[in-house]
């Protein structure tokens, strides 16, 4: 469906590589280093990692060829009017962690799919309810699984998505980084 197209996926994320194999497509994956994250202080919820996936896109324009295709997202997670980016540190974790536990809280992915001729852009919310965690459980999460790469902290595919979570409300696969059925709707209008 879309094979006259270069499709780049601009992430380092494994899960969003994982993901975007599952629809099976082909492309590759291209990192710039060291992209600037910063977004105005006045977004809240989804409207920051749309933001951020379409301020990627724009970095990645000068590589835009007549047939190439760039794919950049951004997940966030929102907890009682707070941004969880990723931990940059073991307390960090577990300090983020504490906060979800016992309570609901939002998985937002922004995404962009840009070519030279057209540019959609969507964002995508889950909700994400914690059973209550001790410590002990969190510390063995942080300690086990390092998901210093994650926002919020945690990976919903992993030990701490089978113990801790509760109900979830929307896509699973947003909660893992890349809102693939969304995705793939998206990459409809380009063919």
């Amino acid at each position: 469906m879309l094979e006259k197209y270069d499709i780049i996926l601009a992430s380092n994320s494994p899960r969003r590589k994982q993901l975007l194999e599952g629809l099976g497509i082909k492309f590759r994956t291209l990192t710039i280093p060291n992209l600037d994250e910063s977004y105005p202080d006045d977004l809240k919820g989804g409207e920051i990692p749309l933001y951020l996936a379409q301020k990627k896109s724009q970095a990645y324009e000068q590589l835009l060829q007549d047939e190439t295709m760039i794919i950049t997202a951004d997940t966030i997670v929102w907890n009682d009017g707070h941004v969880l980016g990723k931990p940059k540190s073991r307390e960090e974790a577990i300090r983020m962690l504490q906060s979800l536990s016992g309570h609901s809280h939002q998985v937002y992915t922004g995404a962009c799919v840009k070519t030279k001729a057209k540019s959609v852009s969507f964002c995508c919310e889950s909700t994400v309810k914690f059973s209550p965690l001790t410590l002990d459980e969190i510390e063995y999460y942080v300690d086990n699984y390092k998901p210093f790469d994650k926002a919020g902290s945690y990976g919903i595919q992993e030990w701490i998505g089978y113990v801790a979570v509760e109900s979830m409300e929307g896509s699973f696969y947003n909660i893992m980084g890349l809102p693939v059925h969304q995705l793939y709707v998206t990459l409809k209008q380009f063919v």
